[in-house]
């Protein structure tokens, strides 16, 4: 039986290496760990570069669309509090999700890096991931495997008003602010 890896790190190639760095560092609210003219790395825990930015010295064009490439990295809070929390200092720096979804195995907030790259902020539903694959097998997923939008500022003035972790990640609440369908704006077509 062979040993399983562990994730360690992201690599993207930018031509906009200060305002990627910068995006970087207070998405994850991270810290650049190197630099120099060919990368940087930042980190936001124990590891030594979790986001690290290749720059080459060659004109690049921002990501569309229509080309195949990784779509987004996902990062995990432990909590909705937290995740709102993250929210609220992202939004006082003016940093807005372009999407977000009740995909109902998680509730997610999409942002949109500087080249155009997806970053997926998300609690977990589920505690155990046999519930979460159970419900990603369930009728509701298979009606709507992405689920739909919800406003965040709604989210966090629910929570503040004594709404529970259990009711806010149903898709049932988000579905109650009949929002537009989010796969435009998670495909990268329209903001």
């Amino acid at each position: 039986m062979s040993a399983s890896p562990k994730f360690a790190h992201v690599v993207f190639q930018t031509a906009r290496p200060q305002e990627m760095r910068d995006w970087y560092c207070t998405v994850l609210d991270g810290h650049v760990v190197y630099q120099d003219e060919a990368l940087s790395f930042i980190t936001f825990d124990e590891e030594h570069h979790r986001v690290a930015l290749i720059h080459p010295p060659v004109p690049l064009r921002r990501r569309t669309p229509d080309i195949a490439a990784m779509h987004h990295v996902a990062y995990t809070f432990d909590s909705l509090d937290d995740l709102l929390t993250r929210y609220v200092l992202l939004r006082d720096r003016d940093v807005l999700p372009a999407v977000c979804i009740a995909h109902g195995v998680t509730t997610s907030m999409y942002y949109r890096d500087p080249d155009g790259n997806m970053v997926e902020m998300q609690i977990d539903r589920f505690a155990e991931p046999d519930d979460a694959t159970a419900y990603m097998k369930g009728a509701e997923y298979a009606a709507d495997s992405v689920g739909p939008s919800f406003d965040p500022e709604a989210l966090l003035e629910a929570r503040r008003d004594g709404a529970t972790v259990e009711e806010l990640c149903d898709r049932a609440w988000a579905l109650r602010a009949d929002l537009p369908d989010p796969m435009p704006v998670l495909m990268g077509a329209a903001d």
